[in-house]
């Protein structure tokens, strides 16, 4: 079976990109926004690739309070999962806003967080 070539950096940073805008467009529609890379005046941002910090985040202070995530986004077909959580840990506000959204190929997103904060969030809907 011949050996598979290796995946370019320019095409790798181009999946990553991809689901940065994919993330920002699905959190922009939560509040009636559409996301649009270079967009200024959107509070929802991408950002840059190779960038530190979270890699969607928000601009608006209301909205922050409304979405109180710093998201790690991954597009990998190997996922060193706790590697991927001390990196969103790293870069969040608080020990538990971090969220990693992953992706792999002919997959769907998943998104992975602290369980005390996704059984905080359900809580507060069922009141």
């Amino acid at each position: 079976m011949p050996k598979k070539k290796p995946m370019s950096t320019a095409s790798r940073k181009a999946k990553g990109r991809n689901l940065q805008y994919w993330v920002a467009g699905k959190v922009a529609e939560l509040f009636g926004l559409t996301f649009s890379y270079g967009d200024d005046l959107c509070p929802v941002k991408s950002r840059g690739m190779g960038q530190s910090g979270k890699d969607v985040y928000l601009t608006d202070s209301k909205l922050d309070e409304l979405f109180p995530f710093d998201i790690e986004c991954k597009n990998a077909e190997q996922a060193p999962v706790y590697s991927f959580i001390e990196q969103a840990k790293s870069n969040a506000r608080a020990e538990d806003s971090w969220l990693v959204i992953h992706k792999k190929n002919r997959s769907k997103p998943i998104v992975i967080m602290d369980a005390e904060k996704f059984f905080e969030i359900y809580a507060k809907l069922l009141k």
